[in-house]
């Protein structure tokens, strides 16, 4: 599925997003750590026509700059100016992962703007015993002259991240994402967000892969505390738009197409 790829400019920072287009009703995607826009192409394809699927490159990630902070009130920010760019003013939202809990947050704290939330595994509350689970990233090199040589600047990791360099137009070579940017970014989505979760109180789809990083309990609790919040289970891992991308298109779709007829009983 074909893209308009485009970018604006917030705080002397650029921008940029996929545009699926269509006429559909307009749905942001937030992806998340080194992640990237164009994960959620086969979600886009999987919901049009119906639905027009915007995702940005969050800060510091993709074709989008670095940002001198990454807080959690940083990336609800970068959100809400995209919203603005596009003149929407209601949309609904899907988040995984860091997106996930953006996601979350946007429609806490802008509920007017999101009519609907999509969560796929991100908890409500994470990281409170200081373990930094990225922090691996931080022995991977960022950028070189030529792709091969960051290849090779991989080692044992090329397996997992040989396929992201790109060039740049100046010829050099570099990750999608620096790696000191993602272990502070994991760092300061850790915390218990509870509060926000529980005030949102548009519809809201929890999709918990059973191999990824909410626990069952706390799953359950953010359902049962959550009114007008549903759950869908997918037996795979953390990443489940691409471990089951037809599972999860499948419950996103449904969710969506309920909206439609007013029934969102919790399952």
């Amino acid at each position: 599925m074909t893209a308009t790829r485009a970018a604006f400019t917030v705080d002397g920072r650029r921008l940029s997003y996929l545009d699926f287009g269509g006429t559909g009703r307009p749905l942001l995607a937030l992806h998340g750590h080194m992640s990237e826009a164009a994960s959620f192409t086969g979600l886009a394809a999987a919901l049009s026509p119906g639905w027009r699927l915007i995702a940005l490159d969050q800060r510091g990630h993709g074709r989008s700059d670095r940002a001198a902070d990454y807080s959690r009130e940083g990336y609800v920010a970068d959100a809400v100016a995209l919203l603005d760019h596009l003149g929407l003013d209601r949309v609904v939202v899907l988040g995984h992962s860091l997106g996930g809990v953006n996601a979350y947050q946007l429609a806490a704290r802008h509920p007017a703007r999101v009519s609907a939330l999509v969560n796929a595994d991100a908890p409500a509350c994470l990281g409170l015993d200081g373990h930094n689970p990225l922090a691996f990233v931080l022995d991977l090199p960022y950028e070189a002259p030529t792709r091969q040589e960051l290849v090779d600047g991989m080692g044992p990791m090329a397996s997992f991240f040989g396929h992201l360099p790109r060039e740049r137009p100046d010829g050099t070579w570099s990750l999608p994402f620096h790696p000191r940017d993602i272990v502070d970014s994991e760092d300061l989505v850790h915390g218990d967000h509870w509060d926000d979760w529980l005030a949102g109180t548009c519809p809201a789809l929890l999709i918990r892969p059973t191999r990824g990083v909410i626990p069952a309990d706390q799953a359950r609790a953010m359902v049962d505390r959550r009114p007008g919040t549903r759950m869908v289970e997918l037996d795979t891992d953390h990443f489940v738009y691409a471990g089951d991308p037809d599972g999860f298109a499948s419950a996103v779709d449904e969710f969506l197409t309920h909206l439609g007829t007013g029934d969102l009983t919790p399952r």
